[in-house]
């Protein structure tokens, strides 16, 4: 019987609403906007702006290791040249 009373008072019991989650902004040249009120146009053009923006890191990103690993090959490439120099007498 307590399991019913339990029950009973659970369903009586309302439940507490959340609250709204705030409306999400967007930055654009210094302007505020809800990102609710763009248009489906204006929200495409968006998420392809953050796509390419992530793309760019990405591609830099790369380019650092790149031109890392080429500066390891020049030196390499140094170390493995046989000793020559023409400050030497012969």
């Amino acid at each position: 019987m307590a399991d019913k009373k339990t029950k009973k008072d659970a369903e009586q019991t309302p439940t507490p609403t959340p609250p709204p989650a705030p409306k999400q902004k967007v930055n654009i040249d210094g302007i505020e906007y809800d990102l609710d009120s763009l248009s489906d146009g204006a929200k495409s053009q968006l998420v392809n702006l953050q796509l390419v923006d992530q793309k760019i890191k990405t591609l830099r990103q790369d380019l650092a290791i790149m031109q890392t690993a080429r500066n390891a090959y020049a030196n390499a490439l140094v170390g493995d040249l046989p000793f020559k120099s023409d400050k030497l007498p012969t």
